[in-house]
């Protein structure tokens, strides 16, 4: 199992709303609409990073609102 947190940039007024509807999309653990240089933070999992790749440019990135993400894979060091 692969996790990342995913940070992103919404435009203005946006955040609340695609922090709603990514919490719907399969493989998403949790979405939050914050403060700070990004809007909204998800952490997620999917089997492999392909997959997990594939749900970010797939469907996370297709939410309407977004303008930029940043994929962080968790690492266990």
């Amino acid at each position: 199992m692969v996790q990342a947190y995913i940070l992103i940039q919404t435009e203005v007024g946006k955040a609340s709303t695609v922090a709603e509807v990514i919490a719907k999309i399969p493989g998403v653990i949790q979405a939050e609409d914050v403060t700070g240089p990004y809007d909204v933070i998800v952490r997620a999992q999917a089997d492999t990073v392909d997959e997990l790749g594939r749900m970010v440019v797939a469907k996370v990135q297709q939410v309407d609102g977004i303008t930029r993400t940043l994929t962080c894979p968790v690492v266990h060091l």
